[in-house]
């Protein structure tokens, strides 16, 4: 054979343009998925990415990938791709579609993914007729942390949490999701596959692109769920594995199309673009005189403001309310702001803590680890967090006398009877606004203009309004007279 004859060839299967070139995942075997031999993952993946490449759609493409043996599909799709928290793809892939309805959105999840902690979202993506594409791989077993049962886990079947085999008392019965979703009115198509054979596996082709190309066509929600063999799990060879999917799970599991509602549904108009921000107060019912006022020149021209404080306390002691108060004059003030609660099941006496920042910076996390001041409302909130406030920090504690085994000589403490003092004022359940008074003269970073504006914002009684601002202004006395103590 000449050497010209021998390049004369045609490529009949080729890698999927929706692939990456090299999966980089490992250094060592950038040509191979992490798959284990037989696995259902791979060969789902080829499907998928041959229907993205059939229907032009990569460039508009974005994959919601999952958690468990899927994890890895941004290693491997060339396309846009998001990592969801554990059950949450579909609803991750909702919020995506909502966003940009002009990309083709898919979720791929997995049994113990979707059908376990990931049941509401799913159910609720698809009674919403959200205009998705899910791909569901049921190989009926939790198989990335070890083969525990899972929601479709057969009747007898056997896993590392049922060894002698699934009983439906106590365990119950296998979750058929896709019956369970053709129960709603808005799925457009749900189909189940198997890749058992290969009349299976070309069945299965042809679903998961008709899958895709309802999203392409506007249609709505679709969901193609695949029975898939795990031979390392099933302790099985590749072979038996895919001879169980069509033998054994095709009983509990049968293969077909449950809705199918294409032909009578009409394209999905086009969301209705955002409204126009200064329409918003408007529909949210909020009054202009509530707006923040942005008193942003009020401050200092180029000082830094990088205010981190937890407060923690009693419930009913107005531990949030004194947060949210900071958080709204920070706003006001033209800052940015962000305020994070904590709290038990209890109304009143269980204990309650948030967090507060305040900077003329991006915030990057809302949590407050080592505050720079802890207002402390009881002892054992005290207690609690004294020990994390940070070197040069403030703790105001709402008590007759600061602990003597809590005194640290690299801190500062204002430490006085807040309740007795908000009760002569009027209410001991102003002793919260006392606290931020004495936190605002310490701090010293919000202008007096926006506490009122915040006060008046939050606080709808004038009776409160009065006793509070004057709470506020006492504080802040108490703090100014102790700092000249000192």
């Amino acid at each position: 054979m000449s050497n010209d004859s021998a390049l004369n060839y045609t490529v009949a299967q080729g890698r999927a343009t929706s692939f990456f070139p090299t999966f980089e995942r490992k250094d060592e075997l950038q040509h191979a998925t992490h798959f284990c031999p037989g696995c259902g993952h791979g060969v789902v993946h080829k499907m998928l990415a041959r229907a993205i490449d059939e229907l032009a759609v990569q460039d508009r493409t974005i994959l919601v990938g999952p958690v468990g043996c899927g994890v890895f599909t941004y290693h491997y799709f060339d396309v846009g791709n998001i990592s969801a928290a554990h059950g949450r793809a579909s609803a991750v892939a909702s919020a995506v579609k909502r966003s940009r309805p002009e990309a083709i959105v898919l979720s791929y999840q997995g049994d113990g993914d979707l059908a376990a902690i990931g049941a509401a979202e799913i159910l609720h993506s698809a009674n919403r007729g959200e205009s998705i594409t899910v791909i569901f791989i049921n190989n009926a077993v939790y198989s990335m942390t070890g083969g525990q049962s899972a929601p479709t886990t057969l009747l007898g079947q056997k896993s590392t949490t049922n060894p002698e085999g699934r009983n439906a008392i106590p365990d119950g019965y296998p979750l058929h999701v896709s019956e369970l979703l053709a129960t709603l009115e808005a799925p457009v198509y749900i189909e189940r596959v198997g890749l058992g054979d290969n009349k299976q596996l070309m069945a299965a082709q042809r679903a998961i692109r008709r899958g895709l190309e309802n999203q392409v066509r506007g249609l709505g929600f679709s969901f193609i769920e695949v029975l898939a063999p795990c031979p390392t799990i099933w302790k099985m060879n590749a072979v038996e594995a895919q001879h169980w999917v069509r033998d054994v799970m095709e009983k509990t599991f049968p293969l077909g199309v449950m809705r199918d509602k294409t032909k009578e549904t009409e394209p999905r108009p086009a969301p209705a673009s955002a409204p126009a921000l200064d329409r918003i107060p408007g529909i949210l019912g909020v009054a202009e005189a509530d707006l923040p006022t942005g008193n942003a020149h009020v401050m200092e021209q180029g000082r830094e403001v990088d205010l981190e404080v937890r407060i923690a306390g009693f419930g009913g002691q107005g531990v949030l309310l004194l947060g949210e108060m900071l958080a709204e004059a920070g706003l006001d003030a033209g800052l940015e702001v962000s305020w994070l609660p904590s709290y038990g099941p209890e109304m009143r006496s269980g204990t309650s803590n948030c967090h507060v920042r305040i900077s003329n910076a991006v915030i990057d996390s809302p949590v407050v680890t080592s505050p720079g001041v802890l207002v402390a409302m009881n002892e054992p909130s005290l207690r609690k967090f004294d020990r994390a406030v940070r070197p040069g920090g403030w703790i105001i504690y709402n008590g007759e006398e600061f602990p003597a085994d809590c005194v640290r000589d690299d801190i500062h403490v204002l430490a006085l009877p807040f309740t007795q003092i908000a009760n002569d004022l009027g209410d001991a359940r102003a002793a919260n606004m006392v606290m931020l008074g004495a936190l605002l003269q310490i701090s010293g970073v919000l202008p007096r203009e926006s506490v009122s504006a915040a006060l008046r914002r939050l606080i709808k009684h004038q009776r409160w309004v009065d006793l509070d601002e004057k709470a506020i202004a006492h504080g802040g006395s108490l703090a100014a007279a102790r700092s000249q103590e000192e």
